[in-house]
Order: structure tokens, then sequence, then C-alpha cells
């Protein structure tokens, strides 16, 4: 009997450990905020010296310091998609692609479609992000729901996915010292995540229930500072830790708890050289995750670059450099309204860099008063 309860152990533990090699997963190593932000995707995810909105309490609570007006925005919106979606949710004939395109936003639909398309990556997000914020504080809710599946070309091949979604209130502050040279900050996000990660027979219906999803809650803290010198150009020294109290999953139910949140840290430096009356063009450098939290993945991975081409403080032309690959935008920005149409790439292999592009594109709308 002994020896049937440890091969059975043995059995099980070989299935997780085969189920969680072959999974796809999310690039939070690069990407490790819990809410991106369209303007950031376009100058290669280097933002955490810049950020001055409402995107600051999951960039850099310290740039609440910088916000120029208050706003309060409840349709605060972003859209993302690959260019595997597009291929098999947007392909093919007009009346094909009005069915195709609900079913890439669930697992199973997406399935189908990979399944009549394979050797493509599908890639989604969704954020809504409600919120108020002025100088020196932020408060909304955070809701984005993330799905990636992949199905290859080669005979045999599994069907593969990995779906989250995370909500959850949120609140940031901020604290300027010494005339606003030195800011401090910090946020926190009580987190409800709920994820799935696995593979699966592509000619197989997948249904999951509730039992079959990660699922726990925690406050996630980041705290951040930016040093900005009084000279021309205004170099700003920043750091932003993400998870900074090492919060784990709790209250968990379904499969068990989610992964825990990495407490990585991310550097950055920038200057912004005024160009004119009414030119501004800002220069940033990013190291995500300096302290190697996130195992194996290529230090090449992490270096980001960003520039912000800022005219009159309302029109903005991005570019940027992020996981080995370019990236840019094109924004507009008054008191009652933001968009940001962006496209930016990620490398597709799982830890090292390969130099597979995953080209994406987003579009992001805040409307408000």
């Amino acid at each position: 009997m002994r020896l049937l309860k440890n091969l059975s152990l043995i059995s099980t533990a070989l299935s997780l450990t085969f189920s969680s090699a072959f999974a796809l997963d999310f690039e939070d190593a690069v990407f490790p905020e819990l809410a991106t932000s369209g303007r950031a995707l376009a100058m290669g995810n280097a933002y955490i010296a810049k950020v001055d909105d409402s995107s600051s309490v999951f960039y850099n609570p310290a740039g609440l310091g910088t916000v120029r007006f208050p706003h309060l925005h409840l349709s605060n919106l972003h859209l993302e998609v690959n260019k595997g979606w597009l291929k098999t949710g947007a392909g093919g004939s007009i009346t094909d692609a009005a069915g195709n395109i609900t079913k890439g936003f669930s697992i199973d639909g997406t399935r189908q479609l990979l399944k009549d398309n394979p050797g493509h990556i599908s890639h989604s997000r969704f954020n809504f992000l409600p919120n108020f914020t002025a100088r020196y504080i932020s408060f909304g809710y955070l809701l984005s729901i993330r799905q990636k599946a992949s199905l290859s070309s080669e005979t045999g091949s599994q069907f593969k996915y990995a779906w989250r979604r995370d909500h959850g209130p949120y609140v940031g502050i901020n604290v300027s010292l010494f005339g606003g040279v030195f800011k401090i900050g910090s946020s926190v996000t009580w987190l409800m995540r709920k994820e799935s990660l696995g593979e699966s027979d592509p000619d197989i219906t997948i249904e999951l229930g509730e039992a079959d999803y990660y699922k726990g809650s925690a406050a996630i803290i980041n705290s951040g500072v930016k040093l900005t010198l009084p000279v021309q150009w205004l170099p700003t020294f920043a750091a932003n830790m993400h998870n900074a109290t090492e919060q784990d999953f709790g209250n968990a139910s379904g499969k068990g708890k989610p992964d825990k949140i990495l407490n990585s840290m991310d550097l950055g430096f920038s200057v912004t050289p005024q160009i004119g009356k009414l030119i501004r063009w800002h220069w940033e450098v990013n190291w995500k995750d300096f302290g190697s939290e996130y195992e194996g993945v290529s230090t090449k991975r992490k270096l980001t670059l960003g520039s912000e081409l800022d005219i009159a403080r309302t029109f903005f032309l991005r570019f940027g450099y992020g996981d080995g690959f370019g990236s840019a935008g094109l924004g507009i920005k008054t008191r009652k309204l933001e968009f940001d149409l962006t496209t930016y790439a990620v490398e597709n292999s799982d830890e090292d860099y390969e130099g597979t592009e995953d080209r994406r594109f987003s579009m992001t709308i805040s409307s408000g008063f």
C-alpha cells in the first residue's frame, strides 16, 4: 500500500511538472505591471521615470507628484491584440470574421480558430480602469483580462493556453520633498486573481469549471522613488518595486492559489531636453527586474529604451525598444480626452532571447472631466 501511495505521488508530481513545463505563460519579467499603458508600451515599456498620469499607480507611484491636472475618467479602456489573433480571428470573409472575432476572446473559441489556422500564437488583453487622479493621489478600480494561446502546425501538437483575470480597487499616494526634487510614492491594490494555464487536445472542447482555475486575493503594494535634478535637461533617476511587501495570495479556491507575484525592482534614468517653447523630447532607459527574480530570462529582454516627442503637451510621437524589438505610437491628450495607438512586440520564447517576434497592436481611450 505504501509503495502504491508513493507511486501515485510520483505520478502526480510528474504530471504537474509536465503540464507547467509545456504550458504558455505571460511575460511578467519584462511587463510586470498589473495594468499596462499604451503610452508606455509605445516607449518600449521604459516609463518609470517619465510616468505622470493615472498609470503611475502601477509603473511608479512617485510619478503622481508630476500629475498636471486632476481628472475623473470613467471610460479608461485599453484593448490590444497581436498579429496571430488578427490572422485567425479577423481573416477570411467578412461574414466569417464577424463570428470569429467573438471566438478570439475565449479559450475554446481560440482553440477552434487555431485548429483551422495552426502555426500561430493568439494574444489579447483588455483593461478597464475607471479612476480619479490628481497630484499626489489616485484611486480607482482595476479590471484586466489577458489571454494567450498557441497551436503548432506539427502533427500531434497540443493546444496551449494561458488566461488571467485581475480585478480589485486600488489607491496610490505621493509625497514630494525639496521643492519636488525628490518624490516618493506607494500604491496598494486589493488584487483578486483568477487564472488557468494548461494544454489540451485541439480536437476536444475545453469546458473549464470554477474548480479548474487557480484563484486567490492579496494586497499588492508598489513603492517607488524619483530624483529629478534641477538642471538643464532634467536628468531623472527612478526606481520602482513590485509587491514590495512580498504578499502571497490567500483565500485560495479552485485548484489552489496562483503563483506569488515576485518582489522585482525596475530602475530607470531619463533626460528631457526642451526644444523651443512648445516641444520637449523625452529619452528614457529602464532595466526591468534588476535583481533577476525571474530566473532564466535574458538581460537583453529586460533592457528597454523609450522616447517621446511632446508637442504643446497635446500631440505625441513615441518610439521605443523593449524585449528585443521596436515599438511606436501616436497620442493625443487634452483635459477631457486621452487617445493612444500603439504597436510593440515581445519575445515568443519562454525564457532566453531567441529573436522570435510576437507583434501586437493596441488602442487606449480615456475620457472624463
